[in-house]
């Protein structure tokens, strides 16, 4: 086939306009069809039309996920990550409606890690000279910004991380109030997703019975430490 042969999507049978090809190792597939993709995912032209068929069933099935998914607490500036407490649930999007875009659902026994990375953004000052050319001040003078990311490790079929910026625009000043502020915010967000994972993966360690002090039976600690049968306080 010709480079400038008619070429038809091979989900929804459309011909393909001149550049909305989305290429697939073995096939192709319009951008209206590739705007359902999740943006997470990597290496989309490595994929099977069979795998990206897949995948569309899988983002469907998330989409209707989303109608029972209700936010407990809501972090973040720009883009926030909302979660469902209840049902062990997460998702981060930058939509003011958190169901717009379909946003991936992630458990939190997925997530595996949280980096936070903080960019230092170094701009030399210049001046100009009695020739309206710029040149350096002697020595060089520079102006530095900041910008904070977060970087979510997920255990998930179709993608491994999901990376953002917590602020909406670079922050001048590291002793500013709007960087405190900001990093603040960061190292809450860190901290909250890192244990929402230890959470989960407390909860899933077996359980041991041992004798209760106060009346002597075997019992295993509720979550708040205390014998099933009595009531006091016991050592789990």
């Amino acid at each position: 086939m010709g480079l400038f042969d008619k070429k038809f999507c091979d989900f929804c049978g459309e011909k393909i306009g001149l550049l909305g090809n989305r290429k697939l190792s073995d096939g192709n597939m319009c951008k209206d069809c590739a705007s359902a993709i999740t943006p997470y995912l990597v290496g989309r032209k490595q994929y099977s039309v069979a795998d990206m068929k897949e995948h569309l069933v899988y983002r469907e099935a998330n989409k209707e996920r989303l109608e029972s998914f209700n936010p407990t607490r809501t972090l973040g500036i720009n883009t926030k990550v909302h979660i469902d407490d209840n049902q062990g649930l997460l998702l981060v999007t930058s939509s003011r409606k958190y169901r717009d875009g379909n946003p991936d659902i992630v458990e939190f026994s997925q997530v595996t890690g949280c980096i936070l990375d903080m960019q230092e953004n170094k701009r030399e000052v210049k001046r100009k000279n009695a020739e309206g050319k710029e040149e350096s001040f002697n020595p060089p003078r520079y102006t530095f910004s900041y910008d904070f990311y977060i970087t979510i490790n997920i255990n998930h079929t179709w993608f491994d991380e999901i990376k953002f910026k917590i602020n909406s625009s670079s922050i001048e000043g590291r002793g500013s109030p709007e960087f405190r502020d900001t990093e603040r915010q960061a190292n809450e967000l860190r901290d909250t997703l890192l244990n929402l994972h230890a959470q989960v993966m407390e909860a899933a360690k077996p359980k041991t019975s041992i004798t209760c002090p106060a009346c002597g039976a075997s019992t295993i600690p509720d979550q708040n430490g205390r014998c099933e049968y009595c009531g006091a306080a016991v050592n789990g």
